[in-house]
């Protein structure tokens, strides 16, 4: 039901244009994944996102899990009709959530113990566990549950953190049973070639159909990552498609596709339009300031989604300064087209082996914002 078809290699770099076929559809790649969290991408309905370009959508097994819970979600069809998108659709183990709710959760070789951040309850998530919810959730593609230390944490954590992964790994692999979904490996190791390179090993020798590499957007620069990824992505099998967990900015999906990285995903276009944040074709607009009070223009001029096609920056400053939802709605709408529109351009770069001039060009444009 998975196969991936690798179609290009860009000359000048390492970045690849391909096409993976899914039990819901063809993902051409690279792709960036909308993340609805709980089932929901923030704003927007599933016939927008289908507009915006959005071919594969993300959802959280940890969220999902206390409310409404698998079995609800199981019983009301599966995620894809809960959810009301046809497309592919990816959820994340809970790994993450050993990172970013540290303070919620008890972590030893055997499983995560997570106290809910709703009402106190508690979440005994072991790989298996892991495992189980995702298969009553029903995605195409599902991660194996992970431990995602902080970039700052001793080597010596940071190798535990791989010792563990491997062996959840084992324990993921030989549990998962559903055929109609692909079981990615995540590499771990923070920013240490050997450790990558340990993770790396360990998980290939399991023999995953696709391989993540997490761990990243933790809190190291933006150059620790990339140096990151020039290191890990070539230990990944090239014939298998490559996930970059949780990144990023625009600018980061352009270095990650260089490096040969084929998946992301990230809250960004969204979280950042709640917040009157827009990104365009000439650098990220705050639609807050004043200077847009009077502005007849479209938010970008360059862009063809429903909101720059539609309305003036002054109406959707004014929806922000007054409170509408329509606001962050709208700019939702727009930011998702964008990423779109950064990896639909990105494909067609990499076929005419222009991948090195789409970035440069980016950034020419990009700056600063107005």
């Amino acid at each position: 039901m998975f196969q991936f078809h690798l179609d290009h290699t860009d000359t000048s770099s390492a970045a690849r244009c391909g096409r993976w076929e899914t039990p819901h559809g063809v993902v051409e790649t690279p792709a960036f994944m909308p993340v609805g969290t709980r089932g929901s991408v923030k704003g927007v309905w599933p016939h927008q996102l289908a507009e915006t370009g959005a071919q594969m959508i993300l959802a959280n097994t940890y969220h999902l899990t206390l409310r409404p819970g698998e079995k609800v979600v199981q019983e009301l069809g599966g995620l894809h009709e809960f959810m009301g998108w046809k497309g592919p659709i990816l959820t994340d183990s809970g790994g993450f959530q050993v990172f970013s709710l540290g303070a919620l959760r008890q972590l030893d070789d055997d499983r995560v113990v997570f106290k809910s951040h709703i009402d106190g309850s508690i979440l005994d998530l072991t790989p298996a566990r892991a495992m189980q919810i995702q298969e009553d959730l029903g995605a195409d593609c599902i991660m194996c549950l992970d431990e995602c230390p902080p970039h700052d944490a001793p080597v010596s954590k940071l190798e535990e953190a791989v010792a563990r992964t491997t062996r959840w790994a084992q324990i993921c692999r030989e549990t998962h049973k559903r055929a109609d979904q692909a079981l990615f490996g995540i590499v771990q190791g923070g920013i240490h070639p050997q450790l990558r390179e340990r993770s790396a090993e360990g998980l290939l020798k399991l023999d995953f159909p696709g391989y993540a590499v997490g761990g990243l957007s933790v809190g190291e620069s933006p150059d620790e990552m990339y140096q990151t990824l020039d290191f890990t992505t070539p230990m990944l099998p090239e014939e298998k498609p490559r996930y970059l967990m949780g990144v990023g900015r625009p600018i980061d999906v352009i270095e990650g596709v260089l490096r040969g990285i084929d998946l992301f995903d990230c809250v960004m276009p969204t979280r950042n339009a709640r917040n009157a944040t827009a990104f365009t074709s000439r650098g990220t607009v705050k639609m807050r300031n004043l200077k847009h009070q009077t502005d007849r223009e479209p938010l970008d001029s360059e862009c063809d989604c429903a909101t720059c096609q539609q309305f003036s920056r002054g109406f959707l400053r004014h929806l922000f300064t007054v409170g509408e939802m329509l606001g962050p709605m709208l700019l939702s709408v727009h930011n998702l087209r964008f990423y779109q529109k950064v990896v639909t351009e990105l494909r067609s770069a990499i076929k005419s082996n222009s991948a090195q001039e789409f970035r440069r060009e980016h950034l020419a444009r990009m700056g600063d914002g107005p």
